[in-house]
């Protein structure tokens, strides 16, 4: 067992991964900006890790084996453009640089799907469906560039300290809460996703039951030292977040997809997690069919 330290950790994924940890048994310790009580699962320390000071007094004050970073703006479009770029892009490079400094032997860094340009306005056209980690990536605003960013930071550490990187590009993480109706982090409840496509369309529908993502990192640090390499992976649920098959739906809210479409026939997502499956046994639990509560 492990201590491990989690950015973020009171977040909408934080708290799934730090519960996910803490129940295999890992000493857990959670560090987020905003203060409270970490719960039965994690130490909590509140913490501005933008400083590069502080992210090391935290490094220093546990000495994590292994880090979890999750602290980020985890939505688009919620801040300022810059104010997005520069705080993701600082909290990545202080929690890596801190981290390897510290002694920490595994980082695992959080990226994201919007990094492979969906919803760009000026028109967006997947390579191939479904989607994995080799599709080429096209961020088109300061949150998906953000995210790139991290994953290149993550990059640079991996090849000038001797830890383990990997990233994890969670798909839209619905929290436990959320199946009952509290809004989602864009502010539409999940029926509202379903009933006007629309609003999940230029993500591709995309989503992950925060849970099976806690589980998919927490295997992800447990087995990070048996990769082959710096890995990605995307982590995303076994079918799509829409009532038709995307074969029939996706051309509908973009044209340009009908030819690619066409596999994905019954609930196939547009995002494929195949690689997770292959290198660490995990694949997602949950689907909306199964959680969402209807009144």
């Amino acid at each position: 067992m492990m201590r491990i330290l989690v950015t973020g950790s009171a977040g909408r994924l934080g708290r799934s991964v730090t519960a996910a940890l803490a129940q295999s048994g890992h000493e857990v310790i959670g560090v987020d900006v905003a203060p409270g009580d970490g719960g039965e699962e994690a130490v909590r320390l509140p913490a501005d890790l933008t400083d590069l000071g502080e992210a090391y007094g935290v490094m220093n004050r546990f000495r994590p084996e292994a880090v979890v970073h999750l602290a980020a703006i985890a939505t688009p479009f919620s801040r300022t453009d810059a104010l997005t770029y520069r705080t993701n892009t600082s909290l990545a490079y202080n929690v890596c640089e801190a981290a390897t400094a510290c002694g920490a032997e595994r980082v695992v860094v959080a990226s994201s799907p919007t990094v492979i340009g969906y919803g760009a306005p000026r028109g967006w056209t997947p390579s191939y469906l479904p989607i994995d980690e080799d599709h080429p990536v096209a961020p088109w605003n300061a949150y998906s560039a953000s995210k790139l960013a991290a994953e290149h930071v993550m990059d640079v550490f991996a090849r000038s300290t001797g830890a383990r990187f990997a990233a994890v590009r969670p798909c839209f993480v619905v929290a436990p809460e959320e199946w009952h109706g509290a809004p989602t982090q864009s502010g539409h409840t999940i029926a509202e996703r379903l009933d006007r496509p629309e609003i999940a369309g230029a993500s591709l529908f995309n989503y992950i039951d925060a849970r099976d993502a806690g589980e998919m990192v927490r295997a992800l640090v447990e087995k990070l030292p048996e990769l082959p390499g710096t890995e990605v992976f995307f982590a995303g649920a076994a079918d799509a977040l829409a009532r038709e098959p995307l074969a029939d739906l996706l051309p509908r809210v973009n044209p340009a997809t009908a030819g690619l479409a066409a596999g994905l026939a019954g609930t196939v997502p547009a995002f494929s997690t195949a690689k997770a499956e292959r290198l660490l046994g995990w694949t997602a639990k949950r689907s909306w069919r199964t959680e969402l509560e209807t009144r």
